[in-house]
């Protein structure tokens, strides 16, 4: 039997692309054309001067914060059913811009940019392309989901804006961990002990912990993507530690790296998230902020604060589709990866509208997929599921863990009252898969020349397609004045129109 292989550098993956400079201009050049894409005519859709769709909960709440001490002022319903942090920077734009419809949506805009920002810059660390990284940033800029829910003043920008700075650190710290191995690998020392080195500080792994808890203050669904990730990052320490040549890579995980794990994506979280509620510690009018009913063993603020979230899970549980009580635009997990059905935020007609060229205009709001983006998805995800299993391609894992994250959980109790903008931190992962194979379409860099340039084409002609597609949506994802011919026009799919 012949010896095996002896592990070089080469085993722990290829290095980083070395055009720093040009991968950072991209960036920053994608995330201007996001920002002007984002906040033009922000804050022109109102309903009357007032917000629109479920602006109405978090917006007022947001300016009631400026005035009572980071804290709601509105106790007596219990309807404040979300952590405070995605309000509290709702309220920072009202602080900024005012209480208009610029300024309640100013930071969930910013959010929805540096989204774009972080993409590229994730999309070219899982590629090592910096053309797939700014092809990234182009189908983010150009799906109307995330454009919709980043000039809304809601809470899922800010939730998709973590969740992805999270996934972005993970990867980032995955690399160093690699990094580090490759050094002790080049020096011989791997074979120290049989459990494999111990890291150190790994800060990229805290800022992921701590990112993570921050997606738990504004949306307590963070909690999907921190379980799984916290999974994901042990799995990637096993694969470094095998990759090696650690002698018992298992082990080795078990011994050196989950008792870190559990401190930095356990603990810290935890942290984090408690750091959000800041304002309601400080207060002493905050919902609950004094009631003695939780878990005897907690101090007092915490047993006030487990008392409130008891009661904040009773409310989510109790919101649960029956035949008088349907939301007209709600919509279950299996119809979310086509975006089968989207949500109409805002519409006016009639006399209230001007500027179509005729005497019945219609302006719409409605938060719909880029087609050309989303109704691949299925193609995209099993091409994933495929390359995991053949290959045991890390970062098509990646991108599945981060998409299953954001639409498994919602089937474990399909009675609840769901909606497709649960999507919104979904959508950088759908982008990630779809960037992954376009890679795949382009072919390496040795292929021979008519393979690139056939691989060029489909993906040139895909990327124009959802471009050329959001153009089309533009109208009714702006509220743009249209006639009614076009707003028809524009409704390609039954799902689409309201239920009768």
């Amino acid at each position: 039997m012949a010896p095996a292989a002896p592990v070089t550098v080469a085993h722990l993956g290829p290095p980083p692309p070395t055009d720093r400079v040009r991968g950072w201009v991209v960036a920053v050049v994608l995330a201007v054309v996001a920002g002007v894409v984002r906040f033009t005519d922000l804050g022109r859709i109102t309903d009357g001067g007032t917000p629109v769709f479920d602006e109405k909960h978090y917006v007022p709440q947001a300016w009631q914060m400026l005035r009572n001490g980071g804290v709601e002022d509105n106790p007596g319903f219990e309807l404040i059913v979300h952590p405070p942090l995605g309000k509290q920077l709702i309220a920072l734009g009202e602080l900024m811009f005012g209480y208009d419809g610029f300024g309640w949506r100013a930071a969930a805009a910013l959010a929805g940019t540096l989204s774009v920002l972080l993409i590229v810059r994730v999309g070219r660390r899982l590629t090592r392309s910096t053309l797939l990284g700014a092809i990234a940033g182009v189908l983010l800029i150009c799906d109307g989901l995330s454009h919709v829910q980043s000039r809304m003043g809601m809470l899922d920008a800010f939730a998709a804006l973590f969740v992805l700075a999270a996934f972005a650190t993970l990867v980032r710290d995955r690399d160093d961990v690699r990094a580090r191995m490759a050094v002790v690998v080049a020096q011989g020392r791997v074979g120290d002990t049989p459990f494999g080195p111990r890291w150190g500080w790994r800060w990229w792994r805290l800022a992921t912990g701590v990112l993570l808890g921050l997606g738990c203050a504004v949306k307590w669904s963070g909690v999907y993507w921190l379980a799984a990730f916290a999974v994901l990052a042990l799995v990637w320490d096993l694969g470094a530690r095998r990759a090696a040549g650690v002698q018992r890579p298992w082990l080795g995980t078990i011994r050196r790296d989950l008792a870190p794990a559990v401190w930095a994506l356990a603990l810290v979280p935890v942290l984090a998230y408690l750091a959000g509620w800041w304002a309601w510690f400080g207060s002493e009018t905050a919902i609950d902020r004094y009631e003695g009913a939780g878990p005897a063993f907690l101090p007092g603020a915490l047993r006030a604060l487990a008392f409130y979230s008891g009661e904040v899970l009773d409310f989510h549980s109790g919101l649960v589709s029956t035949p008088d009580n349907e939301h007209p635009w709600e919509s279950k997990p299996w119809t979310w990866p086509m975006g089968l059905r989207p949500m109409l935020y805002y519409f006016s007609s009639g006399d209230q509208v001007t500027g179509c060229g005729t005497g019945d205009c219609v302006s719409a709001v409605m938060l719909v997929g880029t087609p050309a983006l989303w109704w691949p998805a299925f193609g995209v995800l099993g091409f994933a599921l495929w390359r995991v299993a053949t290959r045991a391609d890390w970062r098509h894992g990646a991108v599945l863990v981060g998409y299953g994250a954001g639409v498994l959980p919602w089937l474990v109790n399909i009675d609840r009252q769901m909606y497709f903008f649960y999507m919104t931190p979904v959508v950088p992962f759908l982008v990630l898969g779809t960037v992954l194979l376009m890679g795949e379409i382009l072919g390496r860099a040795d292929a021979p020349r008519e393979r690139r340039q056939t691989g060029v084409l489909l993906v040139g002609l895909w990327v124009g397609l959802v471009v050329a597609n959001f153009v089309w949506l533009w109208p009714i994802l702006n509220g743009m004045p249209i006639t009614q011919e076009m707003w028809d026009a524009q409704l390609w799919l039954p799902s689409w129109r309201a239920r009768s």
